[in-house]
């Protein structure tokens, strides 16, 4: 099995029509927009994606659009979040037979697992399918971290092959080379720490914002990539702000409201999700509104 998953991936957003049901026409037109302006590669249903908030038929068609306006251009991962581990085990399955490149899988959802059991759901979820997986880490959202022990355990699985690191705690990405060398490909999972992720090896980021600034997300890898810090540092500074948005507890509402202002979709989320505040929606429309009218020029960079 040959991975070679590296850049920014958009963690996308499911986009609905007014009345909560799916919109699956501007879904694929803004996976095919991030696409286009240079993404490496594209996550459907992980968190900002509303994963939990959709049945499983419902999953199975954004699986079926996805691919569809994919294509073989980028590599195509779905998230698994599902409440049990046999209905992860089911989902994988469908996902794999539907043509989906690889799995960003989660923890069994409500359910707050120890250790010993988020590493037995990784395991089954991986015995059932030759898809590569992602292993997404990040016990802030839910409450179990794999450790570096556990992640050895999990090492003796082939096709886990990756892990998306957001327990928003540096130092773990050092222990993570330190312990495996090049076993596990490394994402940064935490939006306004991805520069530092990067910096320290992660050769791949996922993100929320870039939704909104693919073009800016790019760039700020490609220069990480080259070692070009300084310059890097400069374009963070500016996306910074913005980035913040992606740790909060309403990062969906306030991911697809951006999405809003910046022309790229809609701000209707599903319910339980509500719409933002009026006092919410001004920070981020402050927020947006400072990044475009200090936007830098990303002509600047030769990246050739």
């Amino acid at each position: 099995m040959k991975v070679n998953w590296q850049g920014v991936y958009p963690a996308v957003t499911t986009q609905f029509h007014d009345d909560e049901s799916i919109n699956f026409d501007t879904t694929k037109a803004m996976i095919d927009n991030l696409i286009n302006e240079g993404v490496h590669g594209i996550i459907v249903l992980g968190t900002v994606g509303e994963n939990c908030s959709l049945t499983a038929d419902e999953k199975r068609q954004v699986l079926k659009a996805a691919t569809e306006v994919v294509g073989d251009r980028v590599p195509l991962l779905s998230g698994v979040a599902e409440t049990t581990t046999a209905l992860a085990i089911e989902f994988a399955k469908d996902a794999e037979a539907l043509g989906i490149d690889g799995l960003m899988v989660l923890p069994g959802m409500v359910y707050r697992s120890t250790e010993r059991e988020a590493i037995h759901h990784y395991q089954q979820v991986a015995r059932s399918t030759a898809l590569p997986i992602m292993i997404y880490n990040n016990p802030v959202t839910y409450g179990v971290d794999v450790s570096i022990e556990g992640m050895k355990t999990l090492a003796e699985e082939s096709n886990i092959v990756s892990v998306k690191e957001a327990t928003e705690d540096t130092r773990r990405i050092s222990e993570l080379f330190s312990a495996f060398g090049d076993r596990y490909v490394v994402f940064g999972g935490v939006d306004d720490i991805a520069l530092e992720s990067l910096m320290l090896g992660a050769t791949g980021w996922i993100s929320g914002l870039t939704n909104v600034f693919p073009r800016e997300s790019v760039v700020i890898y490609r220069l990480a990539e080259q070692g070009r810090f300084e310059e890097a540092r400069a374009l963070w500074r500016w996306f910074l702000p913005l980035l913040r948005l992606d740790t909060i507890p309403t990062l969906v509402q306030c991911i697809k409201y951006a999405e809003q202002l910046a022309g790229r979709g809609s701000e209707v989320t599903r319910s339980p999700r509500l719409p933002l505040t009026q006092e919410e929606k001004a920070y981020v429309s402050r927020l947006f509104d400072e990044a475009m009218a200090n936007r830098v020029d990303l002509s600047q960079f030769n990246l050739d």
